[in-house]
């Protein structure tokens, strides 16, 4: 056979020897990202959300507009004697969400009922019940002898708070609820339906809200203790001066010069969704998805999981009570 006609086989070439095939100090660690983006895309990811707050606010809209799709199933209006729940009914929905070959498993949980009593006293300790046997069944296939390859994952990793757009300030309830649950999760603070309050109430109801936060200790997302560097702190800064969102949720469709846009009309115009100069659906959206996603997961593995697992496992080796978790507040 002539040379001309030897079939040609093509060396395998890594992602690093095309670019540095001529660079002798070149070793090629970099190509690590690439293996690491393979098996990410292979595995997939998981988002769990709660949302919480009293009824009418829009929960379960803002979730379907953040991921475009249903993700969450809007409340039917019940019986007349059964609109209120006698108490909190805590519901799990899962969606896989594939978005240009990146495929994400979406856990909504909805919590019914909180915040709907006449007397909401405690209402919060079953968010907080739920929340933490969600860590104790990671953490009892964690010490498993014969665990799984891939622990399934149901931890909470965000809690969007939405506040009632009431522009005077929080309720007792509002602060009673993220005091506590801010301990053992990430908590995001929304104004509900955003497009009730005028710019200036807006404002003044963003500054009170952070005000009585921070005269009551409470640590929301992203918080600054678990800044990682200056870069870090310099953008999670100038989300901390946005918080609480101010957002408006919508699935319908409309056209506005000729674009195809998510939104609300009414007599006086259409509210654009994603339009920041309307509200800040659009810093929400990048914040849990675009920007902090796996942030939030990972403050929820390495800070508010591992604190809950050493306090497990400090009780299980001074008290053989197995039930003892149940009682935390």
């Amino acid at each position: 056979m002539s040379e001309s006609a030897k079939p040609h086989h093509p060396t395998p070439q890594g992602k690093g020897e095309k670019t540095h095939g001529s660079d002798f100090s070149y070793v090629g660690i970099d190509a690590i990202l690439e293996q690491m983006r393979r098996k990410a895309m292979k595995q997939g990811f998981e988002l769990n959300i709660m949302v919480v707050g009293q009824s009418g606010l829009g929960k379960s809209t803002l979730m379907n507009t953040l991921f475009k799709s249903k993700v969450s199933r809007k409340s039917v209006q019940p019986n007349p004697e059964e609109r209120i729940p006698k108490t909190i009914e805590i519901k799990s929905i899962s969606h896989d969400i594939e978005e240009k070959g990146v495929r994400m498993k979406l856990t909504v949980i909805d919590t019914p009922g909180f915040g709907d009593q006449i007397n909401n006293e405690n209402c919060w300790q079953p968010i907080m019940k739920f929340i933490n046997d969600q860590y104790e069944a990671y953490l009892q296939e964690e010490i498993n002898i014969n665990r799984k390859k891939r622990i399934p994952d149901s931890r909470v990793h965000c809690c969007i708070y939405f506040i009632p757009p009431t522009g005077h300030c929080l309720r007792p309830l509002d602060v009673e609820f993220m005091r506590r649950l801010s301990k053992v999760v990430n908590i995001v603070p929304v104004i509900a339906k955003a497009d009730t309050l005028t710019l200036e109430e807006r404002d003044y109801f963003k500054q009170t809200i952070r005000e009585e936060l921070r005269a009551n200790g409470i640590d929301v997302y992203p918080q600054k203790e678990f800044d990682e560097d200056a870069e870090d702190r310099l953008i999670n800064d100038k989300i901390r001066e946005m918080i609480p969102f101010a957002v408006v949720g919508s699935d319908q469709e409309y056209q506005v010069n000729g674009k195809r846009i998510l939104g609300r009309k009414t007599k006086w115009g259409t509210i654009e969704v994603e339009n920041i100069a309307h509200c800040e659906f659009a810093y929400l959206r990048d914040l849990l998805i675009r920007t902090h996603m796996q942030n939030i997961k990972d403050i929820t593995g390495s800070i508010h999981y591992e604190t809950y697992r050493v306090r497990r496992l400090n009780e299980s080796n001074s008290c053989p009570d197995e039930e003892k978790y149940h009682n935390s507040k």
